[in-house]
């Protein structure tokens, strides 16, 4: 059975004038107070259905627009209708919202050319101003705070994307061309694809969705069918502009992951190793009569990186295979940490979810011998391109 629970928090915002003595006559102001109206939404899907209209009813007040003023004033707008309008949702009582880095700044480094204003829309039409925390350009992630006082809040709950299955219904919230509070649905087409991020590095492990994406969902949530948000609605493939049915989310994990440092500390470290590599498939194994089905082959090793301080070894050789280039002769990279590296979990994904300073143990294959080589992951660099 579906379950919402109205909490009502304690008031902010007070005002009041003079002093108070105790005397009704002594001209004190009474003091005005403001609520916070926080409603938490349970027991979705919670007999295995897939209810639409249930998860709008409930959840759509906890999907807002989010409108970016930047330099000069004015709401700007790129060529495909982007930039200065996306969607975001409620996270907590407190009033924080997520939404993406590409809606709330105009640049690839963290904090680059963020919007001067940034108002956030709920569904009733109160629109506020609001803060930005921090901004994540490696995940496309930006968390924003507005004064909580006198809004009514629905905090949507951050599911997993670690065990989605490919045909599992989900349902998309957000304001595409500026049209609020739009639902549409689909299922997941995918779950381990690479999109770009906002720098040079791309975002690991994206669901892919044929729910309709267009221009102006960008942040907002993918849902899955007990309304947990499961992505973050991001990107689209298309050639006319539209939604064409290949549209892209930020997996949750990744986007929680931002979120949380983002709160801490305002900024998220990520960390390198500086390699590049192929993920191997069977024909190129026995092409390269290496003994291992699955792993990174280096392609190259970044000049001063912790790859290159801990011996790593890129590719000396080049040979054409299956109509692709293939640096040969390089270290093949089959584990982290004793966790196994396949094409759908490959090694940026796993480096992708460590910290800058993080000591990590690499199972290599050289030269047909395995040895273990430590590395202690550095920091990411901010440049692009």
């Amino acid at each position: 059975m579906t379950r919402a629970c109205a909490v009502f928090l304690a008031a902010v915002g007070l005002v009041a004038a003079g002093c108070d003595s105790g005397d009704d006559e002594s001209g004190s102001a009474p003091r005005e107070v403001t609520t916070t109206r926080v409603e938490v939404v349970e027991g979705l899907g919670s007999e295995g259905g897939f209810d639409p209209d249930q998860i709008y009813e409930r959840l759509s007040p906890g999907v807002v627009t989010v409108i970016s003023i930047f330099e000069g004033g004015a709401t700007l707008l790129d060529e495909d209708g982007e930039g200065g309008q996306g969607s975001g949702f409620v996270l907590d009582s407190q009033g924080y919202v997520a939404t993406n880095a590409h809606v709330v700044t105009a640049g690839e480094a963290s904090g680059s050319g963020r919007a001067e204003e940034v108002f956030v829309e709920f569904a009733d039409g109160n629109r506020v101003p609001a803060e930005i925390v921090g901004d994540d350009p490696n995940a496309d992630v930006a968390l924003l705070k507005v004064e909580p006082a006198g809004l009514r809040l629905t905090p949507l709950e951050l599911g997993s994307s670690d065990d989605l299955q490919v045909g599992e219904p989900v349902a998309a919230i957000g304001s595409p061309f500026g049209e609020r509070q739009s639902l549409s649905v689909g299922v997941i087409s995918a779950v381990d694809r690479n999109i770009e991020s906002l720098t040079r590095f791309r975002i690991g492990n994206a669901i892919q969705t044929d729910a309709a994406i267009n221009p102006g969902n960008s942040g907002g949530p993918l849902l899955d069918a007990r309304g947990r948000v499961i992505g973050v609605n991001a990107q689209i493939k298309s050639e006319s502009g539209g939604g064409e049915g290949v549209g892209f989310a930020i997996p949750v994990d990744a986007v929680a992951r931002s979120l949380r440092e983002l709160r801490q500390d305002g900024r998220v470290e990520y960390g390198y190793l500086g390699v590049t590599t192929l993920s191997l498939w069977p024909q190129l194994a026995r092409r390269l009569d290496l003994d291992v089905p699955d792993g990174g082959l280096v392609q190259e090793v970044e000049p001063d990186s912790p790859a290159a301080d801990a011996g790593i070894r890129g590719g000396e050789d080049e040979i054409e295979f299956q109509a692709s280039p293939v640096a040969t002769g390089g270290d093949v990279i089959v584990a982290v940490n004793g966790r196994r590296l396949t094409r759908t979990q490959d090694l940026a994904d796993v480096i992708s979810a460590m910290s800058a300073g993080q000591r990590v143990r690499l199972d290599v294959l050289r030269d047909g011998e395995r040895r273990t080589i430590e590395v202690e992951l550095g920091q990411r660099p901010a440049e692009s391109g």
